[in-house]
């Protein structure tokens, strides 16, 4: 299954396991890695000094491949490239930022760029800034969003359309014959970051990778636009967000109720009331909580046997 996502990475298959926050530690990523795909840790969540260790037990659990996946909108930014340059890892998926201001820079390092758009616009810029691969996330996608809520279904055509770089669907992906759906529109691999989310070695509080297993169409919702989009299952923080809605937008209000740590307490220590969980929707069709092996296998499967009727 050669495209030029997987030559670009020098990987088997073109399937990159998101690097999401409180998920996508080296277990998770080593596991994707050595199964065929591109495995991702997520540095979001990540002081440097933990970054620095899951690298390098990253490097020890696979020879493969694999990435780091670096919001540009968190803190401490420059000390996580340094530390990403000095060990040697050769693929970043930048987001939340300005793909020009760090993709020349690493690239100067033999490091691989791929940044995380929701909209053609920015693909295109990030065309223009030199960047090697895109990611065109739909809305449909967990964790943080595009404010234009243009579905995958719309967002990858037009992409494709727009730019001749190697591109990588995202967003509600989780399946094979969706992973094909996404190659049909034009894509030249997935990113999947939900059925990654709810498996044995991603960091996820064991109780929050449970629920995910029941949640149902309509349980998750983007919101939080004021400061920054992010599908939520809708839990007792959720309602609390919307309160404060139901009386005026106010991003202060709002703020305050995010307070500190709130993802953390959701995803990572289990407080699945109070906690901010996030989920994409392609989550009401997650029902077990395989390997990451497995994960790859099935979708392989699954992508093998969709067959598109002749008209």
């Amino acid at each position: 299954m050669g495209t030029s996502i997987t030559r670009l990475f020098g990987i088997k298959y073109p399937i990159v396991q998101g690097g999401m926050i409180w998920h996508s530690g080296w277990k998770l990523a080593s596991a994707v890695s050595n199964a065929g795909g591109l495995g991702l840790i997520g540095a979001g969540s990540m002081y440097p000094d933990v970054l620095r260790e899951h690298i390098l037990k990253c490097q020890k659990a696979t020879q493969k491949p694999f990435g780091v996946n670096v919001p540009m909108l968190y803190p401490n930014i420059e000390e996580i490239l340094s530390i990403i340059i000095e060990l040697g890892v050769k693929i970043v998926f930048t987001s939340a930022g300005n793909p020009t201001t760090y993709t020349s820079m690493l690239q100067s390092h033999g490091i691989k760029v791929a940044h995380v758009v929701s909209s053609t616009k920015f693909a295109l810029k990030s065309q223009q800034a030199g960047v090697d691969a895109v990611v065109a996330e739909g809305f449909e996608a967990g964790g943080h969003n595009g404010r234009d809520e243009t579905t995958t279904m719309v967002l990858i055509p037009s992409v494709r359309q727009a730019i001749s770089l190697p591109l990588i669907a995202a967003g509600g992906i989780a399946l094979g014959s969706q992973m094909k759906a996404a190659m049909v529109l034009g894509a030249d691999g997935v990113q999947v970051g939900s059925r990654f989310a709810a498996t044995k070695e991603s960091s996820g509080h064991q109780d929050w990778k449970e629920l995910i297993t029941t949640l149902e169409e309509g349980a998750t919702k983007l919101t939080l636009k004021e400061l920054a989009p992010v599908r939520l299952v809708k839990n007792a923080f959720f309602e609390e967000i919307e309160k404060i809605y139901s009386t005026g937008r106010d991003p202060l209000a709002l703020k305050e109720l995010l307070g500190r740590g709130r993802s953390k307490k959701g995803m990572f220590e289990g407080d699945l009331k109070n906690g901010e969980l996030e989920i994409g929707q392609v989550s009401a069709l997650l029902r077990t909580i395989p390997s990451a092996g497995e994960v790859l296998e099935n979708m392989l499967s699954e992508y093998r046997a969709a067959s598109i009727p002749e008209l």
